[in-house]
């Protein structure tokens, strides 16, 4: 073996000694408790738009098994009405949800007709996945997005892993949370819906941000 294959091989031993270590310590901390009470206080009021939350149902709560759930409907009282959803999850959950709109709503009896990605908020790299869905002809326009205490904007898998790896590598966590919004689409009008969402969606992220679960290491020093 030549000297610069030699030395190849130490640094990579070097680079994968340094990678277990670094796992092994992660594994070997404390867990994390989250309080996510906050995110109940995000306003119930934004602009015109009033809101009532919507519990889920028990199997629903379940099978999303998020460290808290927000669900609502806010509601203008010149007509029209907006849908949220946002499932936290904290670091000890993976940061991510397991079940995604993408298959939720075919799952429950809706069509996915039409995708695409489009901005909310260039200033804040806010973007969103974008979805018409149909269902026993009711047409509804979906927005929804990935963020986290530290990004968001996020919309799929890939964005989420390298999130998560610089939250670990910065801070030691690495929670997220779904953000869905929803609205009707009233006489076909695909761009007014849009409108009233990107809207209110821009408007609701930036809440988000000072409502944000708090993590904390587990005081009795053990993993949750």
């Amino acid at each position: 073996m030549s000297r610069s294959e030699s030395l190849q091989t130490t640094l990579l031993a070097a680079a994968l000694l340094a990678a277990g270590c670094f796992a092994w310590w992660l594994q070997l901390r404390p867990g994390l408790e989250v309080d996510a009470s906050q995110l109940a206080s995000v306003p119930t009021r934004i602009d015109v738009f009033g809101s009532v939350d919507i519990p889920l149902e028990e199997t629903v709560e379940a099978n999303l098994r998020a460290d808290f759930n927000l669900q609502r409907v806010y509601v203008s009282p010149v007509g029209g009405s907006i849908e949220v959803y946002i499932g936290y999850y904290g670091t000890e959950r993976g940061g991510r949800p397991e079940h995604t709109p993408w298959a939720c709503y075919p799952s429950a009896g809706w069509t996915i007709l039409e995708r695409d990605r489009i901005w909310i908020d260039r200033e804040r790299g806010l973007r969103a996945n974008d979805l018409v869905v149909e269902n026993n002809g009711k047409r509804y326009l979906v927005l929804f997005w990935y963020r986290s205490f530290r990004a968001t904007g996020l919309l799929g898998p890939v964005d989420q892993i390298l999130d998560r790896l610089i939250g670990r590598l910065l801070e030691s966590r690495s929670d997220g949370a779904l953000m869905r919004i929803s609205t009707p689409i009233s006489g076909g009008d695909v761009d007014a819906a849009r409108v009233r969402l990107v809207a209110f969606g821009a408007k609701l992220d930036r809440l988000v941000d000072g409502h944000w679960p708090v993590e904390r290491r587990s005081a009795d020093g053990q993993k949750n």
